[in-house]
């Protein structure tokens, strides 16, 4: 469903009245990147993982809430010792009343859950830690 020139106003609106300097959307037809005037762009996380000494980061690719579920009362996507292939859905993100499909990007297994269900979560944050 593509943005309409409102929902583009109403984004706007909403980093105008918050304390936001930066804001990414990314759907799947759909990439919005906003600065505020004066604010430098944050290091881009052009792919959803990054590497440490203690395995793989899936990475948030937007700002929103984050889902470990794909519903209330439903099982998690996926849980410490799930095996995880580059497409597999390990979450989702609500930016603004649409639900986006978080993948995780690498072949492994889940060795740490990094955020909690239903709490924001910043472009870039830690959402897992994979074991490739």
């Amino acid at each position: 469903m593509p943005l309409s020139d409102d929902d583009v106003r109403e984004i706007l609106r909403i980093i105008d009245e918050s304390d936001l300097d930066e804001l990414r959307v990314e759907t799947g037809e759909l990439s919005l990147h906003v600065v505020r005037g004066g604010a430098a762009p944050a290091a881009d996380v052009s792919a959803a993982t990054q590497d440490t000494d203690d395995g793989v980061a899936i990475l948030a690719p937007m700002l929103g809430t984050f889902y470990r579920a794909p519903a209330p009362g439903e099982a998690p996507f996926v849980g410490v010792g799930s095996s995880v292939e580059p497409d597999t859905i390990v979450g989702i993100i609500e930016v603004m009343k649409m639900m986006n499909s978080v993948h995780a990007g690498i072949a492994g297994t889940i060795v740490e859950v990094c955020a909690e269900n239903g709490e924001p979560v910043e472009y870039g944050a830690w959402l897992f830690r994979v074991e490739p």
